[in-house]
């Protein structure tokens, strides 16, 4: 599916990169960013028909050894902070601190750590993911840490404009081997946490509806403690969210979702076998209109997958044949037929390939996404781009706004077309180490257009688009009054 695209990057020396990001820069010009350990760190534009790095001396700080970035925006100034985690140490304590920088007007990015106020509660433990949630839908994001062997963290700003680790108050303060994160409303209608986990039990955080969490992955059955968790992604099940999971040399896991809320495990062996497993990323990269699964391993071949959904086709008494209603979450039986089927992946397959984080997005603006890979945590290599060989053309692009103006991550876009309701969620952290675009990305397949949009933002408020076209971004702003 995919060709190598990787001549588009200017400037790609080799060297050890980690986790991958896509941030909302002044003016929404997506970037990614990419984490540099023992080198500096990368931000990425498209300009001038390459992607070329322009991160200033204070953001690349070529000194730390950083290995995960998340984006959002904590101050609900309307621009995005970017968290840098450093991790000098396999687990436990650690000498660098992460950095968490804010652009300031002037252009220059601050490390709002180095401020003396936050000195205290500077997180000298080492993790791996980061991901940003509103808890509450007040439109002002948190940056959850999970660390390795050392309680997890979640940064929020205080009354004072001092940053302050709410996870002990909030019910989040574990000390799992803390992985992967996945922050959506997976498991509630707000904003919850999955992270999988090394040496232990995944962790479900349930938001209570008041910003506070309840764990439930036991009683979910997401909890896999025999497993060593990395890269985790929401898939589109139908309307519903699917859950996936990559674990370290064991069997990964594909999960959905049955009528009591409880999820089941329907990986095919193809899908199971184990790798030495990354990060893992749902995207529709062809536009068919169906999600695919990139599994990206670390020195051998990545795999792609297509999870193709369709209505499910049920017998009546009489032994006709009846199409069956659509599946609606705790109301019945699943009335999606979900498959997996292994895909060629292309220049993709990157056999030996030192993967160690992957991120997706529309950088060039032509509708179709490209897929970057870090790669060289044990030899110096540059970075690899793909970009897929379409079966489509039609596409459409929702970019849901906070009241600030500010990416929406942790909203949910539903669309209406081909007969069946499709759902993306915008990435507040997911894959490994990574982040993805801030926009729900829908390859529309045999249709031109979609019948039908639906928004809803971290807080239950809710839009609808009727007939919004096709082969357009929207920008849909928080709506007032």
């Amino acid at each position: 599916m995919f060709h190598d695209v990787s001549g588009l990057i200017a400037n790609n020396f080799p060297a050890l990169h980690y986790g991958v990001a896509v941030v909302a820069l002044e003016g929404w010009r997506l970037a990614f960013v990419v984490a540099g350990f023992g080198g500096p760190n990368r931000l990425l534009v498209w300009s001038g028909g390459q992607l070329c790095d322009v991160a200033p001396p204070e953001l690349a700080d070529a000194e730390r050894q950083a290995i995960a970035v998340a984006g959002g925006d904590l101050d609900g100034d309307g621009r995005e902070e970017i968290y840098v985690l450093n991790t000098d140490t396999f687990a436990g304590p650690k000498r660098f601190a992460d950095r968490l920088f804010h652009q300031q007007p002037s252009g220059w990015w601050e490390d709002l750590f180095e401020r003396p106020e936050n000195h205290a509660v500077r997180n000298l433990a080492a993790g791996r993911s980061v991901a940003v949630i509103d808890r509450r839908g007040v439109g002002r994001y948190g940056f959850f840490v999970a660390n390795y062997g050392r309680p997890m963290r979640l940064y929020e700003l205080g009354p004072g404009g001092a940053l302050a680790d709410l996870a002990p108050a909030l019910g989040l303060m574990h000390v799992p081997g803390g992985r992967g994160v996945l922050a959506l409303p997976l498991f509630s209608s707000h904003p919850d946490i999955f992270c999988v986990n090394e040496q232990g039990p995944n962790l479900a955080f349930q938001n209570r509806g008041d910003g506070t969490f309840v764990e439930v992955a036991e009683a979910l059955r997401l909890a896999d403690r025999d497993e060593h968790g990395r890269g985790v992604t929401a898939f589109d099940a139908g309307g519903t969210f699917g859950l996936a999971w990559a674990n370290w040399d064991g069997l990964h896991r594909l999960m959905l979702r049955n009528a009591h809320g409880v999820w089941t495990n329907h990986a095919t062996p193809g899908f199971a076998l184990p790798s030495a497993a990354r990060t893992l990323i749902a995207a529709d990269f062809d536009n068919d209109g169906h999600d695919e699964l990139f599994l990206n391993n670390i020195g051998e071949p990545n795999r792609l997958f297509r999870v193709e959904v369709q209505a499910h086709v049920a017998r009546d008494a009489s032994g006709s044949l009846s199409a069956a209603r659509p599946h609606t979450v705790g109301s019945g039986a699943c009335r999606y037929d979900v498959q997996l089927r292994l895909m060629d992946a292309g220049a993709a397959i990157d056999a030996h390939g030192m993967g160690t984080g992957a991120a997706v997005a529309d950088i060039d603006g032509d509708g179709i996404l490209e897929l970057l890979v870090a790669r060289g945590e044990r030899a110096a290599q540059p970075l690899a781009l793909f970009k897929a060989r379409t079966a489509s053309p039609h596409f459409i692009r929702v970019r849901p706004l906070t009241r600030f103006g500010a990416p929406a991550r942790g909203a949910v876009v539903r669309a209406e077309y081909g007969g069946r309701v499709h759902i993306k969620g915008i990435c507040a952290g997911s894959g490994y180490l990574c982040q993805m675009e801030p926009v729900a990305h829908f390859g529309l397949g045999d249709c031109t257009q979609a019948e039908r949009i639906n928004v809803t933002w971290p807080d239950g408020a809710a839009v609808t688009l009727l007939n919004p076209g096709g082969n357009r971004l929207i920008t849909v702003p928080y709506p007032r009054g």
